[in-house]
C-alpha cells in the first residue's frame, strides 16, 4: 500500500477527483494549504499597489491506494492537474506500513 500526497491548484480538484474515481479510488482527504516552490510566490496588484504574495493557495490531497494502482493514479493526477505552467504542483508517494478501518477493525487492503 502507498500514500499519495499531491499538492495541486485548487480549481483542478474536481477534475482530479473525477479521474481518480474512474480508477476506483474510493476516498481521499483534502486540505487547503499555502506554500510555494520554485516560483517563490507571485506579484499581485490590489487597489493600484503592487505587492508580493509569498505563499500561494493550494490543495493537498492524501490518497491511500494499493501498490498496483500507484502509477495509474499518479498519471491521472498529472494529466488532470497539469497545465505545463510553473506552480502546477507536486506528487509524493510514501509507503504505508499498516491501515485500519476504525469502525470495523479491518486492516490493510481490506481497510482501503
Amino acid at each position: 500500500m502507498k500514500l499519495i500526497m499531491a499538492i495541486i491548484k485548487p480549481f483542478k480538484l474536481d477534475a482530479v477527483r473525477a479521474a481518480l474515481g474512474e480508477l476506483g479510488v474510493e476516498g481521499m482527504t483534502v486540505s487547503e494549504v499555502k506554500g510555494y516552490g520554485r516560483q517563490r510566490g507571485q506579484s499581485e496588484i490590489y487597489r493600484g499597489a503592487e505587492y508580493e504574495v509569498h505563499f500561494l493557495p493550494k490543495v493537498k490531497l492524501e490518497i491511500a491506494v494499493p501498490t498496483d494502482l500507484v502509477d495509474r493514479a499518479m498519471e491521472a493526477i498529472k494529466s488532470e492537474a497539469g497545465s505545463g505552467q510553473i506552480g502546477d504542483g507536486k506528487i509524493f508517494v510514501v509507503d504505508l506500513e499498516s491501515v485500519m478501518r476504525i469502525r470495523t477493525g479491518e486492516k490493510d487492503g481490506n481497510a482501503l
